[in-house]
């Protein structure tokens, strides 16, 4: 008798989970290059084959934390009410992600959340490979913006604004401040970048 096929799938989601858990404790405990796609495995306690069944590279170990978050910019120019200009729409998603300290806007003082930007910010293998997610995000940006070059280029705007303003969020939380500290000035500087796109 075969399983149903959503215990398939959680059972699925709870091994990916584990095994990126087990990766990011690692990495963060030794560093990103210290640490060998077998020493995962064995903290998995899963085969080597398996792992790569689940994470086809090193880096996706690290960065499927920001799956969630892939095509965001999109999503909200895509899903926002009518009569809301896509600029409003983005600013205001920021301002919300300020508002609750999500990760993904910097602002956020966990000591694990501090840490894991700190290994993908400073390993050049998985900023490249940030990148490259960023540029993805830049295409689906721009085509749910319209056609064109003006699509083009205020995709790259607005992500390259957002990507400033959670670079600059977490350096200051980096360099020992709270996000509770930080958060007026976050928003100070995210209203501000915004309006200058406007």
């Amino acid at each position: 008798m075969s399983e149903p096929t959503g215990l398939r799938a959680r059972k699925k989601e709870r091994t990916r989970d584990t095994i990126g858990d087990a990766a990011i404790s690692l990495f963060l405990e030794r560093g990103f290059d210290r640490v060998s796609v077998n020493d995962i495995a064995a903290a998995a306690e899963i085969s080597k084959p398996t792992l790569f069944r689940y994470f086809p590279t090193k880096e996706d170990l690290v960065l499927h934390r920001f799956a969630d978050h892939q095509g965001e910019a999109a999503r909200v120019v895509r899903d926002r009410r009518s009569g809301i200009k896509p600029v409003t729409a983005l600013h205001r998603h920021f301002r919300v992600g300020l508002d609750r300290y999500d990760p993904v806007t910097g602002l956020n003082d966990h000591p694990e959340v501090v840490a894991f930007h700190r290994l993908v910010f400073t390993t050049p293998s998985l900023a490249g490979r940030l990148t490259r997610y960023q540029l993805e995000d830049e295409k689906a940006l721009a085509d749910a913006l319209g056609e064109g070059i003006q699509a083009r280029l205020l995709a790259a705007q607005v992500l390259a604004v957002q990507r400033v303003l959670a670079r600059t969020n977490w350096q200051k939380i980096a360099d020992g401040r709270t996000a509770h500290d930080v958060q007026p000035e976050a928003i100070a500087e995210a209203d501000q970048a915004f309006n200058q796109l406007r």
